[in-house]
């Protein structure tokens, strides 16, 4: 598959989306592709190639050429750390799941502590997993979603695409762009930047990460192996045991109590001096904290912005909760994966493709953030979705064929072992190859709080 009319014409729309109108030369190795009727192999590939080549813009100002290998890149999105001598916790609650309803499928996400209150809260106390699809049964799926949502929970119905395209959610995202961009002049009152080194580019460039599963954890992964400092902010109480070992590559992890004005005041000294505020706060959410738009400019008034959340930005679900596994339901991935299987339940894709190609997405969009600053005196702020990313995968076309990945060898795992946190460990060898920049990262994966809510020792100055 190394190159093909779906991967050029995903790129294609990345750029539009972008604005970039002369993208490094892209060659393509590896062979095969993930299974499934959508082209993940090829979301993949293009969102990671994408990536690299606006950092090569970055660093260069000119087109230098970018390699992508599609098959390492279908693992990537995957998982990319390979323990040696323990395992990586399971990445489901007990009760997550899909359960078929009176009049179809839902998807309960429970994995949160809050998420999992919610939904029982609304069905009922269970002892397992079997009498929760008892209750279930007995709900017309749309009220029940309706019901843990407005509990606070995470559920999502099974919709066809035809069923997403009318619903008024579906409509809202299909009128937004894959990037809905802001921009505006420069004050020169931020931090300076630091001047782009070809082999390490983002060294310097702070990045403040308030993200979780699994998008944004992504796209501050993919900065930290270019050199950005990126420090993550996580509540006192919260946890994601299966992907931390995953996504915290490269970073410092630290906890604040945003709901505390300790916390609070510690955030907004943190931002005074970061360059890149990335966030994944449902609309609204930080305004509640008292660190919305006005608060963080007023702090810092050339900090790049750039957030996603699950459903859009505009219509009735904009600030609705939502995971990679429920906008695949909600969109009608799960629906067309099922038909095309000829099964009787919901099929998803094979990897959590919205989740990690909307990461990758979001780091394109820091550094082109990164490069107008730079180029044009212009501060951005870039707002993208899961559900927008999924509207780009169905478009695509769902007749995909893929010659089957062949089973990952030694060949494939990076020589270097990582002592994590956890226990040593091997990462699968990176996808993209840059002429004269070679990707790593200087913290193993770590546990959320291990760090100080703090900047490294360089001072802001010194970085220019």
């Amino acid at each position: 598959m190394p190159s093909s009319p779906i991967l050029s014409a995903l790129l294609q729309q990345m750029a539009d989306a972008f604005g970039v109108e002369n993208l490094p030369p892209m060659h393509w190795t590896g062979q095969g592709g993930l299974r499934s009727p959508f082209y993940v192999t090829e979301l993949a590939a293009a969102s990671m190639g994408f990536a690299a080549g606006l950092l090569t813009l970055y660093r260069q100002g000119k087109p230098t050429p970018v390699t992508t290998d599609c098959r390492l890149a279908s693992f990537w999105f995957g998982m990319s750390l390979r323990p040696q001598g323990w395992q990586l916790p399971g990445l489901w609650d007990a009760l997550a799941g899909d359960y078929a309803g009176r009049d179809g499928w839902i998807r309960l996400h429970t994995n949160a502590a809050p998420h999992r209150k919610a939904a029982l809260a609304v069905l009922g106390a269970v002892s397992d997993r079997s009498a929760l699809a008892e209750r279930v049964r007995h709900r017309d799926c749309d009220e029940l979603e309706a019901a843990v949502v407005a509990a606070g929970g995470c559920a999502a119905t099974m919709r066809s695409p035809a069923d997403w395209r009318v619903h008024p959610q579906g409509r809202a995202v299909a009128a937004e762009p894959l990037v809905r961009w802001h921009s505006r002049a420069a004050t020169g009152a931020g931090p300076a930047l630091p001047v782009p080194d070809p082999a390490r580019p983002l060294r310097g460039v702070r990045i403040l990460d308030l993200t979780r599963v699994l998008a944004g954890p992504v796209a501050g992964r993919f900065l930290a192996g270019f050199g950005a400092e990126v420090l993550r902010i996580d509540p006192p109480d919260w946890d994601e045991p299966g992907v931390i070992p995953e996504v915290t590559l490269g970073k410092r992890c630290a906890r604040l109590d945003l709901r505390s004005t300790q916390g609070r005041e510690t955030l907004l000294q943190l931002l005074s001096q970061a360059d890149v505020l990335l966030h994944g706060y449902r609309p609204g959410a930080l305004d509640a904290l008292g660190l919305g738009e006005t608060e963080r400019h007023a702090c810092n008034p050339d900090l790049i912005d750039v957030a996603l959340d699950a459903y859009g930005w505009s219509g009735p679900w904009a600030g609705r909760r939502g995971f990679d596994s429920l906008v695949q339901m909600s969109s009608g991935l799960a629906a067309l994966g099922m038909t095309h299987a000829g099964a009787e339940r919901p099929v998803p894709l094979p990897v959590q493709a919205l989740d990690h190609a909307c990461g990758y997405l979001l780091a394109a969009a820091v550094l082109q953030g990164l490069r107008q600053c730079e180029q044009q005196g212009q501060v951005v702020q870039a707002r993208l979705s899961l559900a927008r990313t999924a509207q780009l995968l169905l478009a695509a076309g769902h007749d995909n064929r893929p010659e089957p990945l062949a089973p990952e060898t030694a060949a494939d795992r990076a020589p270097r072992i990582e002592q994590t946190d956890w226990g040593a460990a091997q990462r699968v060898r990176f996808p993209l190859t840059l002429a004269g920049c070679e990707v790593h990262w200087d913290y193993p994966a770590c546990r959320l709080g291990s760090a100080a809510a703090q900047w490294s020792a360089q001072s802001p100055a010194s970085r220019v």
